[in-house]
Order: structure tokens, then C-alpha cells, then sequence
């Protein structure tokens, strides 16, 4: 008698456990669901960025193939949404060339951007006695020699969406900006350059990629 009593409540506890599951998986059906509709509704765009300027104040190879670079670069956020706002916690800027950092990371204080808002930062970016990488070295000290060289400047972080009183996740994002920049043998620039202080600024107006 007692085993027929133990096996009952072994089965009544098994159909508990079958029907908690259930619910459960309904409910985050339920959820799932409506996360996937009001996204839908909500059609999130990324921001937009665009690198305004730079104004380069000193950019030198040394040997052996050492590099020194002090410049400040001008770069907008747009928000384009209209039901969604964006908090950056988090973005670090930084120069490559070729694949290879040749800067600093500088930081970006946090920041709120609400709906259609833009917001503007104008980071120093700057790198000294920085080693290249040899298989740069020709080609940074020819750029160099030319008076021109392409970089990205990039900004990588963490975001967070707002919608309402709701806050998701952080999310990565990375921006790359790609520059070409003039100095030195400025008979060779093509982009006029404006003198600011001990610096020389050119106007870029270049959209960046974004994924996040």
C-alpha cells in the first residue's frame, strides 16, 4: 500500500513539474513576442556619425620607425529615432593606420542622446614614440614624404537603448571613420587647410561606419 502511494505522489509531482514548464515556456513566448513586436513598431536605427575635421599639430617618424602624432579630431552623433534614446557608456577613440593603433585610446565622458538629438566631441588623439610595425615603416615614411597619409580614426564602446522607462542591455559599438589627411608638403594637399593656433585644420565632412 505504501509503494502505490509513493508512486502516486511521484506522478502528481511530475504533472506539476510538466505543467510549471509549460507555463513558463508560454510565458516567455508571450514576452519574446512582444519584444519582437514593439521593436518592429519602433524600427531602431543606428546613430549616425560623421567626422567633421582634424586639426593636426605635430605628426613625426623617427627611427627606427617610431612615430609621434598629436592631433584633435571633431566627430557628431546623430540619434535618427524618434521613440528611442541612446546612452553612451562608454567610447574611446583612437587613430590606426594600416590595421595597426598608432594612438592612445582617449575617453568620452558618458553621455544621454535623446529622440533626433546630436551630440559633438572633439577629442585630442595622440601617440608618442609609438613603434610601427616594419612592414609600415615604408609606407608611413613615404605618406610622410608626400605630405598626405590615410588613417581611421575609430571609436569603440558600449551603448545602452532607452524606450520609455525601459533600458536594455549594454550593446558593443564601433565606429570607423576613414581620413585623409594632408601636412607636411602642402603643395601636394588637396584638401585647403585652415591655420588654427600651432595647428593646421582641415574640413573632412566624412560619414562613418557603424555597427553595433
Amino acid at each position: 500500500m505504501s509503494v502505490k502511494e509513493c508512486t502516486h505522489h511521484k506522478n502528481k509531482k511530475a504533472k506539476l513539474l510538466r505543467k510549471l514548464c509549460a507555463c513558463f515556456l508560454i510565458l516567455a513566448f508571450i514576452v519574446l513576442l512582444i519584444f519582437l513586436i514593439t521593436w518592429a513598431i519602433l524600427q531602431p536605427k543606428k546613430p549616425k556619425f560623421t567626422l567633421q575635421d582634424a586639426t593636426i599639430y605635430s605628426f613625426n617618424v623617427s627611427a627606427p620607425i617610431l612615430l609621434s602624432s598629436n592631433f584633435q579630431v571633431t566627430v557628431s552623433s546623430h540619434n535618427p529615432n524618434s521613440r528611442i534614446g541612446i546612452y553612451y557608456d562608454k567610447l574611446d577613440t583612437f587613430a590606426t593606420y594600416r590595421s595597426q593603433q598608432i594612438t592612445y585610446f582617449t575617453g568620452i565622458q558618458p553621455v544621454y542622446q535623446g529622440h533626433h538629438d546630436t551630440n559633438v566631441w572633439s577629442p585630442f588623439v595622440y601617440g608618442t614614440n609609438v613603434p610601427v610595425a616594419p612592414y609600415n615603416g615604408a609606407s608611413l615614411s613615404q605618406d610622410q614624404s608626400n605630405g598626405a597619409i590615410s588613417i581611421l580614426i575609430k571609436m569603440n564602446g558600449r551603448v545602452r537603448w532607452r524606450v520609455g522607462r525601459f533600458i536594455s542591455g549594454r550593446y558593443h559599438i564601433h565606429v570607423t571613420c576613414p581620413a585623409y589627411i594632408p601636412f607636411g608638403n602642402k603643395q601636394n594637399s588637396m584638401i585647403p587647410g585652415i591655420v588654427v593656433g600651432a595647428g593646421i585644420k582641415y574640413q573632412l565632412s566624412v560619414r562613418c561606419s557603424v555597427n553595433v
